[in-house]
C-alpha cells in the first residue's frame, strides 16, 4: 500500500533506539524527512547516520523532553532546517522507581514528565506548524499497561493519562484538520532492551512469560508496531481519530511480575 508520506516532514522524539529507531526507519522508507531527538548524544548520531545510509533526509537533535525549552528548540529548529512539520511521533518514554511503597515523589514526577508531559509539550509546540500546514496527523505512543493493571502503578497512570490527552484533544484539534491517537504496544524484544536482557540473565522467567501471556509464543517486534504507526500517520487512517489501537499481538499481563506480590 503506497501511504503517499513522500515528501512530508515528521517529527520522532526518543529515535535513537528501539521502537523510536523503527518508526524513523520506516518513515524514511516512506519518503518522509525525518527530525530525530534524544537525550544521548552518541546513539542518536549512529541512528541518524543509518538513516542517511537508507536514503533518508534527516536532522538529529540532542534534546531532554522533560525540558520545555529544549522541546521548543527541537520543534523549531527542525521546522526551518527541514520544513513544516505536519507529521508528530510522541514515542519518548520510560519508568522511574520501584513498587508504590518505594517510589519517591521525583519518581513519579520523572516517569510523568517522560511520558504524559512529554506528549504535551510537543503536541503545543507543533501545533502552530500544522495549522499553517493546513493540518496533519499525531500519534503518542502509550501502552497496553495504560488499560489494565500489571506494570508500576507510576508508569500505568502516566501512560493512561497519554490515552486521556488523546482522546480529549481529539476534539480540540480536529477543527484544525489535525488527527491524534494513540499507539498501545505490548512487550516488544530488540536487541539492546529490557526484554532481551531478561531473556539472557533469567532464561527461565523469560520463557514462562512469553508462554503464560503471548498466543502466538513471542513477543512483538518493533517493526511491527512501526507499521502501524505509518498507516496512522497517513491519509489512509483519515477516519481513524482518538483511537487507542493496541499493537500487543493478544498480549494479557503486561508485566513479567507475579500477579499481586
Amino acid at each position: 500500500m503506497d501511504l503517499n508520506l513522500r515528501g512530508r516532514v515528521a517529527l520522532v522524539t526518543g529515535a535513537s533506539r528501539g521502537l523510536g529507531r523503527a518508526i524513523a526507519e520506516r518513515l524514511v522508507d516512506e519518503g518522509v524527512a525525518v527530525a530525530l531527538c534524544a537525550r544521548g548524544r552518541d546513539a542518536l548520531e549512529a541512528t541518524a547516520a543509518a538513516l542517511r545510509q537508507r536514503g533518508g533526509r534527516v536532522l538529529s537533535c540532542c534534546a531532554d523532553v522533560t525540558d520545555a525549552q529544549q522541546m521548543k528548540a527541537f520543534v523549531h529548529q527542525a521546522a526551518t532546517d527541514m520544513g513544516t512539520p505536519s507529521l508528530i511521533v510522541a514515542n519518548a518514554g520510560g519508568t522511574w522507581g520501584g513498587r508504590f511503597l518505594e517510589a519517591s515523589d521525583a519518581d513519579w514526577q520523572q516517569t510523568l514528565d517522560v511520558n504524559l508531559l512529554h506528549t504535551a509539550r510537543l503536541i503545543r509546540e507543533s501545533l502552530p506548524f500544522m495549522q499553517d500546514h493546513g493540518g496533519g496527523s499525531i500519534v503518542a505512543v502509550s501502552s497496553i499497561s495504560g488499560l489494565r493493571p500489571g506494570s508500576r502503578v507510576q508508569y500505568a497512570a502516566a501512560k493512561a493519562g497519554t490515552n486521556a490527552l488523546v482522546q480529549g484533544l481529539a476534539w480540540e484539534l480536529a477543527p484544525y484538520g489535525v488527527r491524534i491517537n494513540a499507539v498501545l504496544p505490548g512487550s516488544m524484544y530488540f536487541q539492546g532492551g529490557n526484554w532481551a536482557d531478561l531473556e539472557k540473565k533469567k532464561p527461565e522467567l523469560y520463557q514462562g512469560f512469553v508462554h503464560d501471556e503471548f498466543p502466538f509464543g513471542r513477543l512483538g517486534r518493533p517493526e511491527e508496531l512501526s507499521a502501524v504507526v505509518a498507516f496512522l500517520l497517513s491519509d489512509q487512517a483519515s477516519w481513524v481519530h482518538g483511537a487507542l489501537i493496541p499493537v500487543d499481538g493478544g498480549q494479557g499481563w503486561p508485566s513479567v511480575s507475579l500477579r499481586g506480590r
